[in-house]
């Protein structure tokens, strides 16, 4: 497992894995559990909505940071449709996750707005109502992008021991840019899909806008002031109601999320009849959004990967992330975040083995036996090293896109290569964030 050099010797696993959070198995959370408690009073929540890579991970660590600073506890829940819960690993090892009281509930392997998302939903909340830990001033959930918003919005609506205050909708303004003309094109093709029947990512987008109670343009820096500009019209005139504003790199008050008064059912009472029926009868893998799930202890080639995602990345491949390592880069625990066109590649720690392997680490001859013991444990060639990536994309060109990244692993031969101390050539940046100690 990787960890940092401060970790080598203490009973903690790993950055990753390490956190004060209730796994939610996915077998077990199907039980349906009453959430019928006696709560002296609601709890104010905000669900933060958006498409995969709006960017509401970001936001959340952001919110999350502030809570320990400012000794507010927070109730958290993540949800990521795929089965490795790579949101709920990164949140996990925030600080104030892993120190303080906040208590973070991944529910994964689901859409949260799926029946099976609000059965494991409903049960999450009776685990932070009955926990033993004091109740959360402020609950913060956190959809995977696919959610649609309208069940979330409907169940709180019936629910007493909780008071919905935002319904916050990010929008990635790269994806407006790149897909939808700068938004100025996403109405009329959402018009469109209405004219022929059609329900796809379109219809997505428009209608977590149109169940915003704020929406919050994403990643402006990344377009001209035009262009966000364009945007933010678009926005308006889709759901007039709500305030629409920038946010650069999730900064947002913790302090002003207590200020917000109720979400205003009556407003979305009407989409909501007009929508039931159609949401009711998709699955629970709706607008044709497939997942596919990319593990091996092999590490990436880093001139294939490099010349695989200038090749076979396309603007059908909604979002690709989770934790990998690089031939050239072996010491590193990495984080891999793809959205749209954009890859973003972070240092989340260091790989036990390669602690074990720098002859020049600084561990005593006891700190090395405790590593060597638990290395030991690890079922891979390469110790703790393992790549393990989800990517989500339409179903008619993901699978095209996973097999090009698998065959971006070192062949037996390049592992010979590897281990005898070979250069591999390295396209990727040289200098890359790290955002975890």
């Amino acid at each position: 497992m990787y960890c940092s050099h401060q970790q080598a010797l203490n009973g903690i696993s790993h950055a990753i894995h390490k956190r004060h959070r209730i796994q939610l198995d996915c077998f077990r959370m199907c039980k349906s559990t009453s959430p019928s408690t006696t709560v002296e009073r609601s709890i104010n929540v905000i669900v933060l909505n958006g498409f995969l890579g709006s960017g509401k991970t970001t936001l959340f660590r952001n919110l999350l940071t502030q809570s320990k600073k400012l000794k507010i506890n927070l109730g958290a829940i993540v949800n990521d449709m795929s089965e490795l819960d790579v949101d709920g690993e990164i949140l996990g090892n925030n600080p104030s996750v892993e120190e303080g009281d906040n208590q973070l509930i991944s529910i994964h392997s689901c859409v949260l707005s799926s029946q099976q998302g609000l059965k494991k939903l409903q049960s999450a909340l009776a685990n932070l109502i009955h926990s033993p830990t004091k109740l959360p001033e402020l609950l913060i959930i956190e959809t995977s992008g696919s959610c649609h918003p309208m069940p979330l919005v409907q169940f709180f609506r019936d629910s007493g021991d909780w008071r919905l205050t935002g319904v916050f909708t990010l929008v990635d303004s790269l994806t407006l840019s790149r897909d939808f003309d700068n938004g100025e094109a996403l109405i009329p093709a959402f018009q469109d899909n209405l004219h022929h029947g059609k329900r796809d990512v379109t219809n997505l987008l428009v209608e977590q806008v149109l169940f915003g109670s704020h929406i919050f343009l994403t990643k402006t820096d990344r377009v001209s002031k035009h262009d966000s500009n364009t945007a933010i019209a678009t926005l308006k005139s889709l759901n007039p109601n709500a305030p629409v504003q920038v946010l650069q790199f999730g900064n947002m008050s913790l302090p002003s999320l207590f200020e917000l008064a109720d979400y205003d059912f009556p407003s979305v009472s009407v989409l909501i009849h007009e929508l039931s029926q159609t949401l009711a009868s998709e699955n629970d893998r709706p607008y044709n959004i497939g997942t596919r799930v990319i593990k091996s202890d092999l590490p990436f080639h880093p001139q294939r990967l490099w010349d695989a995602c200038h090749r076979f990345l396309d603007d059908q491949i909604y979002r690709s992330k989770g934790f990998f390592w690089l031939a050239s880069r072996d010491k590193f625990a990495m984080l891999w975040n793809q959205a749209g066109s954009g890859i973003n590649l972070e240092i989340v720690g260091s790989w036990r083995a390669g602690i074990l392997e720098d002859v020049e680490s600084g561990l005593t001859n006891e700190e090395i036996r405790e590593l060597k013991k638990r290395l030991k444990k690890e079922s891979g060639r390469f110790g703790d090293r393992h790549c393990d990536l989800t990517v989500i994309g339409d179903k008619g060109h993901i699978d095209h896109f996973t097999h090009a990244l698998e065959s971006c692993f070192l062949s037996e031969s390049e592992v010979q290569l590897w281990r005898e101390g070979h250069l591999f050539e390295d396209p990727w940046p040289s200098t890359i964030r790290k955002v975890w100690n």
